[in-house]
């Protein structure tokens, strides 16, 4: 690392998960009537990237890809705190699996250039594969770290806790790095509301093309992504609840609800075989 220290945060907006529905007919996901927000282990990394801006001086930069409708919800983290923040968008990288996806957002990464270390949420809440940061990492050519706890910086290097099985480990890393970060690992800081209103809505967010970036366009995009959904299923049935009403006098209501919740432990409990000696 020379000179002041370039975070880039990569945010991803996504449908809220619990209005999605599936398009059975593409195998696709039916976003149509879900409202979108930024993912929120997103989140958690650029509340990550200001405290290290807020420790040791720097700038951060965002870097998204999707439609135009990204743009007011980039300008939240640049009221949040951030620089300067970057679009991707074009029909040519509609249909990206992680592969693409990763490989779109590194391009965009070198265009930038000068990073000295990159920052993503863990996983996606609508694809949750966690295979997006070390794709970034593997296709910059550059160390990465998963999992991340904390993050301090030390002499171009940063040391990261992590979050392992049954505790944690510290990792030591030279800059520039891919860190993708633990879900819920702090509390993302809220925006300035003042800061969002002086915002130049035409020149806050660069918006850059596929003919913007090195990139070769059969390997963005449905054209470059080798994954598909094969088929779909329902992991589980929907149960509906069951209600009852209890009546009765104080005691006649207390043993009806004592039979009822002792004949539930007993369905629900896992069967014991007796052994005798």
């Amino acid at each position: 690392m020379t000179g002041e220290l370039h975070m880039l945060v990569c945010l991803k907006v996504v449908p809220k998960s619990e209005e999605v529905g599936v398009d059975r007919a593409t195998n696709t996901l039916d976003r149509g009537n879900a409202r979108s927000e930024i993912n929120p282990p997103d989140m958690n990394a650029l509340e990550a990237a200001l405290a290290l801006k807020d420790r040791y001086g720097g700038r951060v930069s965002l870097l998204s890809m999707g439609p135009p409708f990204v743009v007011p919800m980039l300008r939240v983290g640049l009221a949040m705190g951030a620089d300067a923040a970057y679009l991707l968008s074009d029909r040519a990288f509609g249909g990206a699996d992680t592969l693409a996806t990763s490989l779109t957002l590194a391009s965009a990464i070198r265009k930038i250039g000068d990073i000295d270390l990159v920052l993503c949420g863990e996983e996606s809440s609508d694809g949750a594969t966690a295979q997006v940061p070390p794709g970034i990492a593997a296709w910059l050519g550059i160390p990465q770290v998963t999992y991340a706890m904390d993050i301090e910086l030390e002499r171009g290097h940063i040391l990261v806790t992590r979050e392992i099985r049954g505790g944690e480990e510290v990792l030591d890393a030279p800059l520039p790095a891919v860190v993708s970060v633990k879900v819920s690992c702090n509390q993302p800081r809220f925006m300035d509301v003042e800061g969002m209103a002086g915002l130049d809505r035409d020149g806050t967010v660069t918006t850059w093309t596929a003919a913007d970036l090195d990139v070769d366009v059969n390997h963005i995009g449905l054209a470059g992504s080798p994954t598909s959904v094969a088929g779909l299923r329902e992991a589980l049935q929907t149960v509906g609840r069951r209600r009852e009403v209890v009546t009765g006098t104080p005691e006649q209501e207390a043993h009806i609800l004592y039979e009822r919740i002792s004949e539930f432990v007993r369905s629900s409990s896992p069967r014991t075989q007796e052994t005798s000696t």
